[in-house]
């Protein structure tokens, strides 16, 4: 009986300890909601609303729990300005609290997508969803564009890609040949004239032997001046908010990722927004 009565007295205590164990959890679990809740509704404040939408497409890309962890990371500031994209209304916001500053139509990403020779040279073209930073302004930014780029003019003119390594020669039909001289593809003629190539314009690339040169890097050849018009927002990883040559563009869905703006919005907003200022896309 006395066994019976020391057993039982130890089992009672263990439930007791297991239900206070599940009470501080149950405590714990509670708080660490109401912060997650605190910290996803001033998020929503600071975003006008717009954020429940955004997590909704995470959701759906399955990148749900890694894009809230970095969100939550670092709640903006209510009292900071910060830019808002559309992609949808093809408008962005530059706002403080539930002030609007600015206000410009842009165009957003057709979403196609391309395919080059191989199965490696496939893309899509979005406009990135999600929350970024301005990292970088720039004034009469210059374009180098992807390899893409020249991918897609020779498809739209027929025509085959080749690169152009240094150390290398091309040769053309007529016994020319092309190679890289420092910052510059030179044409040299059979004669042995050398005549660098003129500066690249869209949709005027070089064409040699049938196929779109597709210059290296570092070269002036690949460097386009007037594309991204007038000013820049660096978003990194090649996206920005910039200016354009094609302000027909804006309000359409056509762009390769950037938001395009007309060069008279971009350079209105470029003084406004600091480096470091948040921007959400959705």
């Amino acid at each position: 009986m006395i066994n019976f009565f020391r057993h039982g007295g130890k089992i009672a205590w263990l439930l007791l300890l297991g239900i206070a164990l599940a009470l501080v959890a149950s405590f714990k679990l509670a708080a660490d909601t109401a912060v997650w809740r605190y910290r996803r509704d001033v998020t929503r404040m600071v975003f006008n609303d717009n954020v429940g939408l955004l997590n909704d497409m995470r959701a759906k890309l399955g990148v749900e729990s890694d894009s809230m962890r970095r969100l939550l990371a670092t709640p903006p500031s209510a009292n900071a300005p910060y830019l808002v994209v559309s992609i949808a209304d093809h408008r962005l916001w530059y706002k403080q609290g539930d002030s609007v500053l600015f206000t410009a139509a842009v165009a957003t990403a057709s979403g196609k997508s391309l395919v080059g020779n191989g199965a490696s040279e496939q893309w899509r073209f979005e406009t990135p969803r999600g929350r970024l930073r301005v990292i970088d302004k720039d004034e009469t930014p210059a374009w180098v564009p992807p390899d893409w780029h020249f991918v897609e003019q020779a498809h739209k003119r027929g025509l085959g890609v080749v690169h152009l390594e240094r150390g290398q020669a091309l040769r053309a039909s007529d016994g020319s040949t092309y190679s890289v001289q420092g910052a510059n593809i030179v044409r040299t003629m059979p004669n042995g004239q050398r005549v660098a190539v003129a500066p690249p314009k869209e949709g005027r690339e070089l064409v040699v032997g049938g196929n779109v040169v597709i210059p290296p890097f570092g070269t002036n050849q690949r460097r386009y001046q007037g594309v991204l018009g007038t000013r820049r927002l660096d978003l990194g990883d090649g996206y920005g908010i910039h200016g354009t040559d094609d302000p027909q563009s804006i309000g359409r869905s056509v762009s390769h990722g950037c938001v395009r703006m007309r060069n008279s919005d971009i350079e209105q907003l470029y003084p406004m927004v600091p480096v470091g200022t948040p921007v959400y896309i959705y």
